[in-house]
């Protein structure tokens, strides 16, 4: 089941660290006299209250913004939007109040955008055993912040059913909302395309090569260190991790719950029949937050920083 992403409720988040104004293509309007983009924030809203009390920003000023990624692209971005305010009521000059208030609603034109693919990478994407509503609602910022192409979050063995329960699936926007915020911290566009999985050996058959085709994806999976009558077994690190010839190194990392794949069942399952490489950061058993955030953190240095 794919997450839809057409309406996004941006307007209801109370994240007020913006390293970039994210707009949806819906917010974003076009004089028939100019060629630039252009939205209108309200005057409650928290970019626009971020723009004030953070920022004080005056009329003619620049911010970074960006036009977060839809069906049709991937997003663009810019450093050079410039900011109007627009006076409501009984206020009358154009800038912000001595309360640290907006005075009426944000005018922002966007110009010199170029796509985010231009400036970021989107080569990682993220097999996630499902974790605790709690904790995926802490965790999809992170994600986004990480750059990760695709996003699925999948049942396993030790995940309870009853996870599949959260308010994030029975009203996708706050899950969006949750991708977003993370968008915002990284100046990023490009929202991870996002999968849930109810059934992992199905998906593994049915359609896992049609998203991460093995002549274009390194599989990954990574799993704690195992230690054997006081003998730690060698296990491969993600510098090791051999990629297909010929084409620009991506990646799929599959991650496991707070429990681990189940051995040996699942973990044989994903490398005899489907090709992942196994991989370990050591023999730390680790939280799923801290485990995917330093494996993107690792894959996208590997596959960044490729030359080849």
């Amino acid at each position: 089941m794919a997450i839809s992403q057409q309406k996004r409720q941006y307007r209801k988040s109370g994240v007020y660290f913006l390293n970039r104004f994210l707009l949806s293509p819906e917010e974003v309007s076009q004089d028939e006299d100019s060629s630039l983009p252009y939205a209108v924030l309200g005057k409650d809203d928290y970019r626009t209250i971020h723009a004030a009390k953070i920022l004080n920003l005056r009329n003619g000023d620049s911010v970074r913004a960006g036009l977060v990624s839809s069906e049709d692209h991937n997003g663009f971005l810019t450093d050079h939007a410039t900011v109007q305010w627009l006076p409501e009521g009984k206020v009358k000059k154009a800038e912000v109040l001595n309360n640290g208030d907006p005075p009426g609603s944000l005018h922002i034109r966007l110009q010199s955008l170029e796509s985010s693919t231009q400036r970021f990478s989107h080569s990682v994407s993220l097999i996630l055993a499902l974790p605790r509503p709690l904790q995926l609602g802490r965790m999809l910022p992170m994600i986004s912040q990480m750059g990760v192409d695709h996003l699925v979050l999948t049942e396993a063995r030790k995940v309870p059913k009853d996870y599949f329960g959260s308010h994030l699936f029975r009203k996708p926007e706050l899950l969006t909302e949750r991708l977003i915020e993370g968008l915002c911290q990284s100046g990023d566009t490009k929202l991870p395309q996002v999968t849930v999985v109810k059934n992992l050996s199905q998906f593994m058959d049915d359609t896992l090569d049609e998203l991460f085709p093995l002549h274009s994806h390194a599989r990954v999976i990574a799993h704690p260190q195992r230690v054997v009558k006081d003998r730690v077994i060698e296990s491969v690190r993600m510098r090791s991790v051999t990629f297909p010839t010929d084409s620009p190194r991506r990646m799929v990392i599959a991650v496991g719950p707070e429990g681990g794949w189940e051995e040996p069942n699942e973990i044989e399952r994903f490398v005899n029949q489907h090709g992942f490489q196994q991989i370990t950061m050591g023999t730390r058993v680790l939280r799923s937050d801290c485990a995917v955030v330093s494996l993107l953190g690792l894959a996208h240095d590997i596959c960044d920083d490729y030359s080849g």
